[in-house]
């Protein structure tokens, strides 16, 4: 029986305090150890068949280890009951429906479960009554053998977390933005999960930013490669444009991603939120540092592609012109003999020199001389 199933039926829920008497409900969120291991990565579903991909109860910083850690409704009301430790729960693509009976569960506010389920938001921070709502841009680095015009270099998903004081819900969006080796590091790190559900926002943002930092750092490769390309001795000719364009396109998908979540990273770091200890508020404000960094290097992208577009440009200019030169000069040249040809192909009966034994040798020697003439004043004035 798929998890969304079950899901359905704590639907007659209708107050968080009346968790205690709904322990004859089937379990659901079911993940046991003895269950294969789920690749967040892959695109594909959970293998329960449910957007459901993990839920963890963590006491202390510990992993619960109990028959009943897997199911979402027994672990959140023993959570709450015992007002020590957090739920995490992880999913990713949810539909309206599978979440519907998550958000009732929780009590999440529908505005923020309607972003959390359509996604293409903005990164930004909400607070409603208890809850916390995060949006993050994740961006990932598209592995190509060879930059062309319509390379995808750079790929975009999201992840929302909603945090509140007992549990973390995370909600991923796209192929890529794993949170299992996340779970994992932080579980060999008790003391930082024992922090609470805050410590696991500050990890997700210090990834996704730590995330962002890669890709700046692969995509300053493919800059160099192009920059080499276009000031090569042949970079005019076999160039092509093309792909400086994708490279500003991609980084600008870069940069939705990254530069609005300067706002919300600031709020997190700053402003007092009743979910987040001020110790805890010390931490990401060495994430925005990151992230201003990862901003900053964007911006020097973008002028350095506009300043090697320019370049090129210049580039191609020059060997027009230069190509111009070479055409004016030659036919400059050839005009001497097609001038001198003209005039004596001219049906005269007078003219001078026409009978004249030496004239042939003359006007010969007239032409070669007046070719040579060009030739070499055209060669030194760099136009040849």
């Amino acid at each position: 029986m798929s998890m969304g199933s079950n899901l359905r039926k704590v639907s007659g829920l209708r107050k968080v305090g009346n968790l205690r008497s709904v322990r004859g409900l089937q379990k659901v969120a079911r993940l046991t150890r003895r269950g294969p291991r789920v690749d967040l990565s892959h695109p594909a579903r959970s293998p329960l068949g449910s957007s459901v991909v993990k839920c963890v109860t963590y006491r202390k910083g510990v992993r619960q280890t109990a028959a009943r850690d897997g199911d979402l409704v027994e672990a959140v009301a023993q959570v709450r009951k015992d007002d020590d430790g957090f739920v995490w729960l992880g999913l990713h693509e949810p539909t309206e429906p599978e979440f519907a009976d998550i958000a009732e569960l929780f009590g999440l506010h529908p505005l923020a479960v309607e972003d959390a389920v359509h996604a293409h938001q903005r990164p930004k921070v909400e607070r409603y009554d208890q809850t916390l709502f995060a949006v993050f841009k994740t961006v990932c680095y598209v592995e190509h053998a060879e930059l062309t015009a319509t390379s995808e270099v750079v790929d975009t998903g999201e992840i929302m977390v909603f945090v509140g004081r007992e549990f973390v819900i995370t909600v991923r969006h796209g192929r890529h933005g794993s949170l299992g080796p996340l779970r994992e590091q932080l579980e060999a790190t008790p003391e930082q999960l024992a922090q609470g559900p805050a410590a696991v926002l500050h990890a997700i943002a210090d990834q996704v930013v730590d995330d962002y930092l890669d890709v700046t750092e692969a995509v300053q490769e493919d800059i160099d490669a192009v920059e080499s390309e276009v000031f090569s001795a042949t970079g005019a000719r076999t160039a092509d444009p093309g792909r400086i364009y994708q490279l500003k396109r991609e980084l600008l998908e870069l940069k939705r991603a990254v530069v609005p979540l300067g706002r919300p990273l600031q709020v997190l770091a700053t402003q007092p939120i009743r979910v987040i200890a001020p110790e805890i508020q010390a931490y990401f404000r060495d994430v925005d540092d990151h992230l201003k960094r990862v901003a900053e290097q964007i911006a020097a992208f973008d002028e350095l592609l506009n300043s090697i577009l320019q370049a090129h440009l210049a580039q191609v200019t020059v060997a027009q012109n230069d190509a111009t030169r070479k055409i004016t000069a030659w036919a400059a040249i050839v005009a001497v003999p097609t001038m001198i040809c003209g005039i004596y192909g001219m049906n005269f009966d007078h003219m001078p020199e026409l009978h004249w034994r030496f004239g042939y040798a003359l006007v010969m020697g007239v032409i070669a001389t007046g070719c040579v003439v060009l030739y070499r004043g055209f060669r030194r004035n760099g136009w040849l």
